[in-house]
């Protein structure tokens, strides 16, 4: 979920950015004279880039006016300000969206970090908070995603959206902890019929409301916050890992009794381990999902437990290429109640969900270009969805991204199956400052 501050917020935060940057002058001499330290004055440059996006569907999607899924201007700006004892980030985003026809203004990251002692670190704001081993395959990571910029043909960085959050840290000889409070409950953000059409059960089809999908969020109160805790060691090069979350299903998948759309109470407990093996890395990770408001698995409008399994496996068969494999595992626990109960029997998920990834990267001329391919095929599902992109970067400068989404699948009512006229080829050009 993204944050849409008024513009005339985000243009003083822009101000001071800028003006932190101003070459110093007789009065911030004084100022340095009234306590501030060396560092804490001489403030880092403002960097970011400038980019220009485009992409258009491969097929005509029925639902939808518009072939474009992806026209867009954006202005990144990014600046760390360090004064004595803490540090302040700024990340944020203007822009024109050419296919909602908005100008929008995006903070990714504004906050503040600082130490408790000598073995403890605190930041609070809105961030990118991110853990867990696979890759483009989550299980305990359950922080907030953007699926819808994933699709269109964003920046991979854009998957990861950010929530308003109090960071603590705590490291030691034995076990690391890292525990997160969101006090209001960030959702991905998930298909609504604007960009994309998505599948409902209780339709039988894909469907583009208009408008478009607003699911029902939680009230704001302490307890549906969002509590996330990770403990962490690394033991002769294995990374252990041990994760607990509680708060809701990221994605809409429960029906209020009047059939709206919303997210289902949620508690999570996990582990991963990561280490080396045979020349490459191994890591595994495990999740069980438990849906606390339907843990009978009866009740037709809440999505059932699940336990959740990845192995992977990355590594280097030639110098500058790179094999990554990945083997996932679904399963929806007391399946034959769930069909039984269920409003849509034949567009329930298979009580085995399986899904393997492949990702092949290869890089030349010292990293000018990279092609890469990153694929999810699911057996169960039979659906697929391939991502190849080349990356050609010109200068420090200047960057080209070319790439594309390409979905397909034998029933509509699968994840990837749905977005099959989704499918869309993107190119963007990037200017880094």
């Amino acid at each position: 979920m993204t944050c849409e501050p008024t513009f005339r917020t985000l243009c003083a935060v822009l101000l001071v950015g800028f003006l932190s940057t101003a070459p110093a002058t007789a009065q911030d001499d004084v100022w340095d004279d009234a306590g501030w330290d060396d560092d804490a004055a001489s403030t880092l440059p403002i960097s970011g880039f400038v980019e220009a996006g485009v992409g258009t569907r491969i097929r005509t999607d029925s639902l939808l006016d518009q072939r474009g899924t992806l026209e867009e201007l954006r202005w990144r700006v990014e600046h760390d300000w360090q004064p004595t004892g803490f540090n302040v980030a700024l990340k944020a985003d203007l822009g024109y969206d050419g296919v909602d026809g908005e100008a929008y203004a995006n903070l990714r990251d504004l906050s503040v970090g600082f130490t408790l002692g000598d073995s403890a670190d605190v930041r609070v704001g809105r961030q990118i908070l991110t853990w867990g081993t696979g890759d483009l395959v989550f299980l305990n990571d359950l922080f907030p995603k953007d699926f819808v910029s994933f699709f269109a043909g964003r920046d991979d960085e854009y998957l990861k959206a950010p929530s308003d959050t109090i960071r603590f840290t705590r490291y030691s000889d034995r076990w690391n902890l890292d525990f997160a409070w969101t006090p209001e409950f960030a959702h991905d953000t998930y298909l609504d019929g604007d960009r994309f059409s998505f599948f409902f059960p209780l339709a039988g089809r894909n469907v583009a409301p208009n408008p478009v999908l607003r699911a029902e969020e939680p009230h704001t109160s302490f307890e549906n916050g969002e509590f996330a805790a990770r403990l962490f060691r690394t033991v002769e090069g294995r990374e252990y890992a041990v994760y607990g979350y509680h708060g809701f299903f990221k994605q809409p998948n429960a029906l209020t009794p009047d059939l709206r759309a919303t997210f289902a109470p949620l508690t999570s407990l996990g582990a991963s381990l990561r280490q080396p093996f045979r020349g490459g890395i191994v890591n595994l990770e495990a999740a069980y999902y438990w849906s606390r408001d339907d843990s009978s698995g009866r009740d037709p409008l809440i999505p059932n437990d699940q336990l959740r399994v990845l192995a992977g496996y990355e590594w280097e068969p030639r110098t500058n290429f790179t094999v990554g494999l990945q083997y996932y595992l679904e399963w929806t626990l007391d399946h034959d109640r769930l069909l039984d109960n269920s409003l849509a029997p034949g567009f329930e998920p298979d009580e085995w969900r399986h899904l393997l990834t492949t990702r092949l990267t290869y890089r030349a001329a010292r990293d000018k270009h990279v092609l890469s391919l990153f694929a999810f095929v699911s057996p169960s599902d039979r659906d697929v969805y391939l991502r190849p992109s080349y990356t050609y970067r010109h200068s420090d400068q200047w960057s080209w991204f070319l790439g594309g989404n390409l979905f397909a699948g034998d029933a509509a009512h699968t994840f990837f199956g749905q977005l099959e006229d989704a499918s869309n080829l993107y190119l963007r050009v990037r200017y880094h400052y």
